[in-house]
């Protein structure tokens, strides 16, 4: 793996300004590689080189991005075995779900920018008579985090190349495995030189330098809600265009007329997917106080029935936290939830029975939460759900946007008529229904502190594109 060598203007170079940093497997503890953390230089390097691309690609026409989009796509299918295990290798997903959906986005989310580009008119004739074209908006700085690698990599870079930007990637330095493979993808696709550029670094050096370098156009961060507010302040001298997709503490509103079981059972799942690292997770679940004591079985149940696993061996269970410093965040965040008062229902504090390494968690439930605890406050990051009763729809509605967030947001309901209803009154980018999940090509993005922009699809696209009006005499 290149992991000591940057990906600039076409070719593997060594860095101008490095630190080693370890990358560990979080399910041994187990060094398993060393990726240079480069600094500004390196990231002046690579903003040059994606500088002096832009002038060529904003100007090729749409088959020739398609085609060569196209070409990544044949790839991405033929090396999505290879993005999997570098995903279980380097961040701990089971391998089984690495497949089916950390690597998988690496397909499905190109064919949806395909389908959105092969779609999105390039002229638009107005009422008035003007003409709107949209134009690609230049140099753009995207940081991706750890929990979701390829995905967030191909959330930002493919509609970017789309659009006929070019691009410096800082992914995360935990992940930099994966971030590497994609990279040599690009360049096998046979993108320009400079139209793709990668820089590894932490988010102070590299990520600060790309937020305010004069020469990019446009940052597109993911991350956490703290590191968002950090990036904004680094971009506001420049008046850069910034797109975020930050945290979030979802709500479930689970209502009695459901299929209580069936429902319960799979929110808890939800929540437990991908160990908990997910930032549209639904861990905050409201229920109905009149079929409150059941689900609370329900939810016990299923979350005791979780297993948790080496990420290595193929199956349904779930696998480590990413690294140390996770883990202790989340085992403080227990160890509050049961200083707070909150009912343990299932979990607890430390390792699984029979781990004595590596980050693995208990699968965690607590209920008789209230929603001022810091439990139901705080984006614990990690395999643990929150259970508030609410008494009427109205209460369920208010406690769910009592929030900074507003990522995602859950109903169960037998009633579609109420589901819509309290939909309307959510306070969040996506809405998911009786168990309704993301489709590759919808837009993804959320309310107030969860960040503002859209990925995916048509609309992520036009996130990389200015408006352009023609005016005739």
């Amino acid at each position: 793996m290149e992991l000591g060598r940057y990906y600039i203007g076409g070719a593997w170079v060594e860095p101008r300004s490095a630190r080693d940093f370890p990358v560990l497997n979080p399910a041994t503890e187990a060094r398993i590689g060393t990726v240079a953390l480069g600094g500004a230089d390196d990231v002046d390097a690579a903003v040059a080189a994606a500088r002096r691309a832009f002038e060529g690609f904003s100007r090729t026409g749409r088959d020739e991005r398609i085609s060569l989009l196209e070409r990544l796509l044949a790839l991405s299918e033929e090396r999505r075995e290879e993005l999997a295990q570098a995903m279980t290798a380097e961040m701990g997903a089971p391998i089984t779900m690495s497949r089916a959906a950390q690597a998988e986005a690496a397909v499905g989310h190109l064919g949806a920018v395909l389908d959105a580009l092969r779609a999105q008119e390039a002229r638009v004739s107005l009422p008035n008579g003007d003409v709107l074209v949209r134009e690609p908006i230049g140099v753009c700085g995207l940081i991706t985090p750890w929990n979701w690698p390829i995905n967030q990599i191909a959330l930002k870079v493919l509609p970017a190349l789309a659009a006929g930007c070019t691009c410096v990637l800082k992914p995360s330095e935990h992940t930099p495995l994966s971030a590497a493979v994609y990279a040599q993808m690009i360049h096998d696709a046979g993108f320009p030189a400079g139209v793709f550029n990668l820089v590894h670094g932490d988010g102070p050096t590299v990520g600060a330098a790309l937020s305010r370098h004069p020469d990019v156009d446009m940052i597109s961060f993911t991350g956490s809600t703290r590191a968002g507010v950090a990036v904004v302040r680094d971009t506001a001298e420049t008046v850069k265009r910034v797109t975020l997709e930050l945290g979030g503490k979802s709500p479930n509103l689970v209502f009695a007329d459901c299929d209580l079981k069936e429902r319960v059972t799979a929110s808890v799942r939800e929540c437990m997917f991908n160990t908990g690292q997910s930032c549209d997770a639904p861990t905050r679940m409201l229920v109905e106080r009149r079929c409150y004591t059941e689900a609370l079985n329900i939810a016990k149940s299923a979350a005791e029935g979780l297993s948790v696993g080496d990420p290595a061996r193929e199956g349904d269970h779930i696998g480590p936290l990413f690294d140390r410093t996770q883990f202790e965040r989340v085992q403080a965040m227990i160890r509050t939830g049961i200083e707070e008062g909150a009912t343990l229902l299932a979990g607890g504090l430390g390792r699984p029975e029979g781990f004595d390494r590596g980050w693995f968690v208990k699968p965690t439930v607590f209920a008789d939460v209230r929603n001022d605890m810091a439990i139901a406050r705080q984006e614990i990051f990690g395999p643990v759900l929150v259970i508030i009763p609410f008494d009427a729809e109205d209460e369920a509605v208010r406690l769910a946007n009592d929030t900074p967030y507003g990522l995602a947001a859950y109903v169960q309901t037998g009633n579609l008529a109420r589901a819509e209803r309290v939909a309307a009154r959510l306070r969040a980018g996506a809405i998911h229904i009786n168990g309704g999940a993301f489709n590759y090509g919808s837009p993804f993005g959320g309310y107030k502190q969860s960040g503002n922009g859209r990925e995916g699809g048509l609309m992520g696209i036009e996130d990389y594109q200015e408006v352009k009006t023609l005016h005739f005499g």
